[in-house]
């Protein structure tokens, strides 16, 4: 199921983007601030309409297939996701099974232990840190089960040993086939885990390749305009930004 954005612009934001995104992979979207990284990836879950250009799921304009159908395939997890209700944490992640119009339960237990959170099912999200809060709105994801995952930082909120629990949870999805879409902006989890890496810069891609060129030291001079260095081997690589020590 190839999700594919063609064309896509966004006055201000983006600018003739285009790019086909495969299942079974971790592509990180890479970029400064205000590069269009949220744009690109609301408009691949469907929830901005594009000025022009189009974006497909399997061939089908995304913007045509039903909501719930839709629902289904992408699960999406804003930076800055809210909740509305004080519901207790099972009943949030079960919200995740809204468009397969089931319970799910094994589907919420599974997605529960996936991001620790089983001894927190019972509390109240009022009465969560903002890092649990933040699992518990990427469990609600989870749950659902969906054949894609795009997540704007979903590791920003969150301790080391939960970033890495959470990058090893998304490794297993894509192993087993789900398409997972992150925007990151810490380079060094980009180049150590993502198989591809999109790097905007100002609505325009700037690179889409493996992480080793799409985050060269002279391409990340070139967009962020800071010298850099790589240090380490790969899959634990260290990002050293800034010059040297004279």
């Amino acid at each position: 199921m190839i999700l594919r954005a063609n064309d896509v612009s966004l006055e201000g934001r983006l600018n003739s983007l285009s790019l086909a995104l495969e299942p079974g992979r971790i592509t990180a979207i890479c970029g400064p601030n205000g590069a269009g990284k949220s744009s690109l990836l609301q408009c691949l879950a469907g929830l901005l309409r594009p000025d022009t250009g189009s974006v497909a799921l399997d061939g089908a304009e995304l913007q045509e297939v039903h909501p719930r159908e839709r629902a289904k395939a992408i699960g999406y997890l804003p930076q800055d996701g809210e909740v509305a209700w004080d519901v207790a944490v099972r009943t949030l992640v079960a919200l995740g099974r809204l468009p397969h119009r089931d319970r799910g339960t094994a589907q919420v237990d599974g997605a529960l232990a996936a991001l620790d959170l089983i001894a927190l099912a019972d509390r109240p999200v009022s009465r969560l840190s903002g890092g649990e809060k933040a699992r518990v709105l990427l469990a609600r994801v989870l749950a659902g089960a969906p054949r894609w995952i795009l997540a704007d930082e979903p590791l920003a909120a969150l301790d080391l040993a939960h970033q890495l629990s959470l990058l090893a949870h998304l490794r297993h999805a894509a192993d087993a086939g789900v398409g997972v879409v992150l925007v990151l902006h810490d380079l060094a989890l980009a180049m150590n885990h993502a198989d591809r890496v999109v790097v905007l810069d100002r609505g325009t891609k700037a690179a889409d390749s493996a992480p080793e060129e799409a985050l060269s030291a002279a391409i990340i001079q070139q967009v962020w305009g800071v010298p850099a260095r790589w240090l380490g081997e790969p899959g634990a690589r260290a990002l050293v930004a800034g010059r040297p020590p004279a």
